[in-house]
């Protein structure tokens, strides 16, 4: 190997810089790649000729040769960018700021604990609800979680989609009312998401008509409101002499929103008496609905399910849809429940949209029949951590092609009154 001498110049592409030893992570190994040969250099000829310890002495001084030299460079190299004010060919470099003990802790990683599900008490919950401020489901949401922060959503689809995208920890949405029936979009809806169920709250609803201050109700021609909310006050509107167009929106509070923003003084709203203090209108007429006993039932949705419990009453939504060929299906998943004495609460028929028609062909007279196909929706009033509910859907799940659990849940126990004018 040729002698490096300190007058002689050392080409960088000329060191190998080889990965570090796996022994000790912090050496680093430099190796010099060897010149061509050449007879007439004396100390290649006396190192050639020298065998034992006067090659390994040769071989010493060039390898601390070549890391003088090395090192030498790169002091010079840094002297150089030192004075080109952190320039590198012409290009101005970022600067490089160094790692000290004051520099900031990079951010931690997530862990388990952060991704814990939320607390159930409703503090700091954000709850997606359908409407506006002062929307009937925004009262369920503070009654249901009374911490929370209520985020509005205009369709009910966003308020299941900001639950999937993490956007809200929990939804609050009616799916039946004691006057108006079923919410049917909802019960769709809950078959299309993939949410739980993990609570109900039932809310006394108390209808206003409202209008804007000054407008008396003989001036109305119109009165607008939830299509529910209509259906609530039809008797009472007929009562009172209206001769009105009734037309129907998305929610209550947006009713009053609208009727505020554009000024029209030709049209009520049904609403809440709070949509009128947030909104600035008059209440024209206080509690316009049919009945007093007004109680819409809201669930509450979440990604996750709860854990069912027996040291409380329990309530338990299923789903399924019968076998095509099978006879007295719903009989028998009645049975199931009757014969353990399992109380139910609701049963809901929907169009089964991906198979709503059947075709029967009756053999003996060869004629055809169109029978519709449904989805029946069940409450029931047990906690699946019972034997009894258990056994239920064991029995259910021989007649049924498709069952599914939507969630069990705690029932709303807190007693509530005729709906009255401060609710």
């Amino acid at each position: 190997m040729q002698s490096l001498a300190p007058s002689s110049s050392l080409d960088l592409k000329s060191i190998t810089w080889l990965t570090h030893s796996r022994v000790n992570p912090t050496r680093f190994l430099v190796q010099c790649a060897s010149p061509r040969h050449d007879a007439s250099n004396p100390t290649y000829s006396t190192a050639a000729q020298a065998p034992g310890a006067a090659a390994q002495v040769s071989r010493r001084y060039e390898w601390q040769s070549a890391c003088s030299i090395l090192a030498s460079k790169v002091v010079s190299q840094q002297q150089d960018f030192d004075n080109s004010d952190g320039a590198v060919n012409g290009h101005v470099s970022l600067d490089l700021v160094p790692v000290t003990d004051s520099t900031p802790p990079l951010p931690k990683p997530l862990t388990i604990a952060d991704l814990s599900p939320t607390p159930t008490h409703g503090s700091q919950l954000r709850v997606a609800y359908q409407g506006v401020p002062g929307a009937y489901s925004e009262a369920a949401a503070g009654k249901a979680y009374p911490k929370c922060e209520a985020i509005p959503c205009d369709q009910f689809e966003v308020a299941f989609q900001a639950v999937e995208l993490w956007i809200a920890d929990r939804a609050v949405l009616p799916v039946e009312n004691s006057l108006g029936g079923s919410i049917h979009r909802n019960y769709d809806l809950l078959l299309y998401h993939r949410l739980h169920i993990v609570g109900e709250v039932q809310l006394p609803v108390h209808h206003c008509l409202l209008a804007l201050p000054g407008v008396r109700k003989e001036y109305l021609r119109r009165v607008i409101s939830h299509q529910q909310a209509l259906s609530q006050c039809e008797h009472t509107l007929t009562r009172m002499g209206l001769s009105v167009a009734r037309e129907a929106v998305d929610d209550t509070a947006g009713a009053a929103e609208y009727i505020a923003v554009n000024g029209l003084r030709d049209t009520a709203a049904i609403a809440s008496a709070r949509a009128a203090e947030l909104y600035g209108l008059q209440v024209v007429a206080d509690g316009i609905q049919d009945d007093s006993s007004n109680v819409t039932r809201f669930v509450m949705l979440a990604r996750e399910p709860i854990i069912p419990r027996t040291d409380r009453p329990f309530k338990t939504s299923i789903v399924f849809a019968h076998e095509k060929q099978g006879t007295s299906v719903l009989f028998k998943v009645l049975s199931a429940f009757a014969f353990r004495n399992i109380s139910l609460t609701k049963i809901e028929s929907r169009p089964h949209r991906n198979c709503p028609i059947r075709i029967v062909d009756d053999a003996d007279t060869g004629a055809t029949a169109k029978h519709f196909e449904y989805l029946f929706y069940i409450d029931f009033e047990a906690s699946m951590a019972e034997a009894r509910a258990q056994n239920a859907l064991a029995e259910v799940q021989e007649f049924t092609s498709f069952l599914r659990v939507l969630g069990s849940y705690p029932m709303d126990m807190t007693p509530w009154a005729p709906s009255s004018a401060q609710d």
